[in-house]
């Protein structure tokens, strides 16, 4: 009677134990996987270097709406630029910048990005501040 006993105990254990790490494993996947949201939105510029009339404004939205994962266009053709928006995980804003300039006739569009800010690497103290008075006094200092 002893041994059985022993032997419900050691496979009782050995059952919860693997339980426990198949749950821990379950666990570690769920929290550590890429969290897509399919709810977030891009917006992108494309910038035409060329004029464009109200038609071409018009065909330009037509040609960018028909685009996967695209849901907003803005293009005002005073400025040469298209704007819109899009759901990174069904489309890249460089693939589609790269089919319109193949698919249509504006083949010196690019897409816009803008440029790091020098003021970025600056130091964000303003130069009126008492930290910033004690921060130039131990620069002098050192």
């Amino acid at each position: 009677m002893q041994k059985r006993n022993w032997k419900k105990i050691a496979l009782t254990s050995i059952a919860v134990l693997l339980g426990l790490v198949i749950i821990l494993a379950v666990h570690i996947y769920w929290v550590t996987r890429p969290h897509i949201d399919a709810s977030t939105r891009v917006m992108a510029r494309i910038d035409l270097h060329e004029p464009i009339t109200r038609d071409d404004a018009a065909n330009i939205s037509t040609w960018l709406y028909q685009q996967k994962g695209v849901d907003h266009v803005v293009v005002n053709p005073a400025s040469q630029i298209a704007l819109f928006t899009f759901a990174p995980v069904k489309n890249d804003a460089n693939r589609i910048v790269e089919e319109f300039k193949t698919n249509t006739r504006y083949t010196r569009a690019e897409r816009f990005l803008p440029k790091i800010d020098p003021n970025a690497s600056g130091c964000p103290v303003a130069t009126t501040s008492f930290t910033y008075k004690v921060y130039a006094l131990m620069k002098r200092v050192i």
